[in-house]
């Protein structure tokens, strides 16, 4: 009798043979090398066959038996049953899976995952890295944020089995709303705020009950590629806006949703002025609209007058105001939130629950709401303001004194990185970069950020660089230049 692979196999699986036996024939009936009707040994000679005892041999027919594998007929022998057998097909790796609409945009986007993968990818050792932009961990409060863990998770970790609802533990929400009133003016209830797993989760989600298939999606370009993706996914249909020295610039679209970063306009750094905004919620008002403010990293502001929220000028319930704390703490804390309009937040908090009928890490979310009503994130976000503010100045002065032939940096007055446009030709710029990484030094390609193509920039982020490795790492860029020249 035919079973596929050798008796050995199964038993060294299984431990005991007359699971091993049951398996093997099961195994076999289904991939057809037991057809049905196949008559199969009597118990004795199975048992022979195998090396089992009888009742071994006999157990293992039982069980096929009472799953309805195998039949007895009296006084003729055990058959495999009818209708058991898997019908001849490709392999299960050859075949292509039959997947949803949405299953067929994931796959087709799955090339920008891997490039979005990539940039986040550690750097070779001794390469001085601007292509991304993070806190640097030792300069975080560790012992402080030890603390409010080990305060959130109880005496004796009596809190640790007790859960929060899909909105959110009530403690952070009402920490947001307090944040969000005395440093950004905005005047929320905490049942207004939705906590997610990142920001990411919220958009995607947001565009998942806002946009139907086909709609058309307001965003800015250059922008964040994730937030095309998403649309994309969604079935929307992305419709680029351009940028200029002031961001966004207003038009009349036919959508029914905008998504804009007016506070720091990713990746650009511009700020979008009062007419600006004043013009964005005109059209949301006269469209029956919804604008998706995403705040991404504008709390790190070391310069000029604090920017006004568009969501602070709100009066009508068109905004939702989109936060993050994985560029303000660390990026493993995977805590997002969102603002909401009164009349979305039941129809959010349903299609949350869907996905988390329990809000996740609640451990960490009630440790930052200790965090923060205890004072220590305001003062860790002063702290690294400052030092972000000096690294910024740090990042300009090595522009100035060795590549302001190359690159011409936006000014800014907040954020982790600079966006900069390159001063020479296409074809210069790709064998920088290439030239570049050879000096042991890396910086981002803005062209990801462009929906259309446009001219050649790049992104510097200094957050995570003191001011010494700053001048080496722009030396190196022009050092690399130099050695263009020379070939």
């Amino acid at each position: 009798m035919e079973l596929g692979l050798p008796f050995e196999t199964y038993v060294e699986q299984y431990r005991y043979k007359y699971l091993a036996l049951y398996h093997a024939i099961r195994t076999a009936i289904h991939s057809g090398k037991l057809p049905e009707g196949t008559r199969l040994p009597a118990t004795r000679e199975l048992a022979k066959l195998y090396g089992v005892s009888r009742g071994s041999a006999a157990q293992s027919y039982d069980m096929l038996m009472a799953e309805g594998y195998v039949v007895s007929r009296p006084g003729s022998g055990t058959y495999v049953a009818k209708g058991i057998a898997m019908i001849d097909q490709p392999p299960a790796a050859d075949r292509a899976p039959v997947l949803s609409a949405w299953g067929q945009r994931l796959m087709e986007k799955s090339g920008e995952y891997a490039s979005a993968l990539m940039s986040i990818q550690e750097p070779p050792l001794g390469t001085i890295s601007f292509a991304n932009a993070r806190m640097p961990i030792q300069d975080f409060p560790y012992s402080e944020w030890r603390s409010a863990l080990s305060y959130a998770g109880g005496s004796g970790g009596t809190q640790l089995q007790s859960g929060a609802p899909p909105e959110g533990d009530t403690e952070l929400r009402q920490a947001i709303a307090g944040h969000l009133r005395f440093t950004r003016g905005i005047q929320v209830d905490p049942e207004h705020i939705v906590i997610f797993s990142g920001s990411m989760q919220g958009l995607v989600l947001l565009f998942q009950l806002l946009v139907d298939p086909g709609d058309h999606v307001v965003m800015e370009d250059p922008g964040y590629q994730g937030i095309h993706r998403g649309v994309s996914l969604s079935g929307g249909i992305p419709l680029p806006s351009p940028v200029d020295e002031a961001g966004l610039i207003p038009r009349d679209w036919d959508a029914g949703l905008l998504v804009v970063s007016p506070s720091r306009q990713y990746p650009t750094g511009a700020v979008l002025p009062l007419e600006r905004r004043r013009a964005l919620l005109n059209w949301a008002r006269s469209r029956q609209a919804f604008i998706i403010e995403d705040d991404y990293d504008s709390e790190f502001r070391w310069g000029g007058k604090p920017i006004e929220p568009l969501k602070m000028l709100d009066d009508e319930g068109r905004v939702i105001f989109v936060g993050s704390f994985s560029k303000t703490m660390f990026t493993g804390l995977r805590i997002g939130y969102a603002v909401l309009p009164p009349s979305l937040v039941e129809t959010v908090v349903q299609a949350k629950a869907l996905y988390e009928p329990i809000s996740p890490a609640v451990l960490e979310q009630r440790a930052l709401a200790r965090f923060i009503v205890r004072g220590g994130y305001g003062r860790h976000l002063r702290r690294m303001t400052r030092l972000y503010g000096a690294r910024y100045e740090a990042l300009h002065q090595a522009m100035d004194a060795y590549a302001s032939d190359l690159f011409c940096l936006h000014s800014g007055d907040a954020g982790l990185h600079v966006y900069a446009n390159w001063l020479r030709s296409g074809e210069e710029y790709a064998a920088l970069r290439d030239a570049a990484r050879n000096r042991g030094v890396m910086f981002r390609d803005a062209a990801v950020y462009h929906l259309t193509p446009g001219p050649p920039a790049a992104c510097f982020g200094f957050s995570h660089l003191d001011a010494s490795m700053i001048e080496e790492g722009v030396r190196r860029i022009a050092l690399a230049w130099l050695d263009m020249q020379k070939t």
